[in-house]
């Protein structure tokens, strides 16, 4: 079993790096764009989303509107090996809700039961959790105990409980990070690698991605939330 540990203050920057590997390694997996590494775009929301767990990392325990708390699983006979992470954000005006932020596990370790036991963990502080995660990963979640609450984006919408919380989460504006010089610069290196027909695809290219995803999980939330319709007939419940 992992050993897990809830972190409320930023972690010693040996701990922080393997999460920040981590993020940028799992790209196409933990984030709602999905970009895969074929794509030139790739490194540079690679740079993006490292960024933005970074800011999240250091606002662990900050006295801001910005709440942040972090449980990492670590080898049980090193505990400076990190072998997966969960960053979650409690709800305002919800005290026993949270939602999910970003989730990983080393590929190492995977197929132990990590991440299994940091959201049991979880659950232990807050009984309430909601997260968005891709199609492919939401029948483990619904395995989980979870249900589907409906969609965003690409993503599937999932909660603890039957109903969303009616708390709001405070989350970093991402928009910025990526009006950035270091951002400017990383487009400017792809473009010259590339060559700009190369990038102009490379950005339709991904929003035909997002597309098809969005269609995807809108489509995968409606025949599982038509099922579990089906399963209350007669009842008093309805989905509308």
């Amino acid at each position: 079993m992992p050993a897990l540990t809830h972190v409320v203050a930023p972690p010693e920057e040996a701990i922080k790096s393997q999460i920040l590997q981590m993020v940028v390694d799992y790209l196409t997996d933990i984030s709602a764009i999905a970009i895969t590494p074929s794509n030139p775009l790739y490194s540079l929301y690679q740079y993006g989303i490292g960024f933005e767990v970074h800011r999240y990392l250091e606002a662990l325990g900050g006295s801001g509107e910005l709440k942040v708390e972090l449980i990492i699983a670590t080898a049980p006979d090193d505990p400076q090996v990190v072998t997966g992470f969960l960053l979650y954000l409690p709800m305002q005006d919800d005290s026993g809700a949270c939602s999910v932020a970003y989730m990983a596990v080393n590929d190492q370790y995977r197929r132990r039961g990590i991440a299994r036991a940091m959201l049991a963990h979880l659950a232990e502080r807050f009984p309430h959790v909601e997260l968005a995660c891709a199609v492919k990963q939401a029948p483990w979640f619904e395995a989980m105990g979870f249900t589907i609450s409906g969609a965003r984006g690409p993503q599937v919408l999932m909660n603890s409980d039957e109903h969303a919380s009616e708390g709001y989460v405070v989350m970093l504006d991402v928009a910025p990070i990526y009006r950035t010089l270091e951002v400017q610069q990383i487009h400017t290196y792809l473009l010259k690698q590339h060559g700009k027909r190369a990038m102009v695809d490379a950005e339709k290219q991904r929003d035909r991605h997002l597309d098809q995803l969005q269609r995807k999980a809108q489509a995968f939330v409606q025949e599982r939330l038509g099922e579990r319709a089906w399963q209350r007939r007669g009842t008093e419940i309805r989905l509308v």
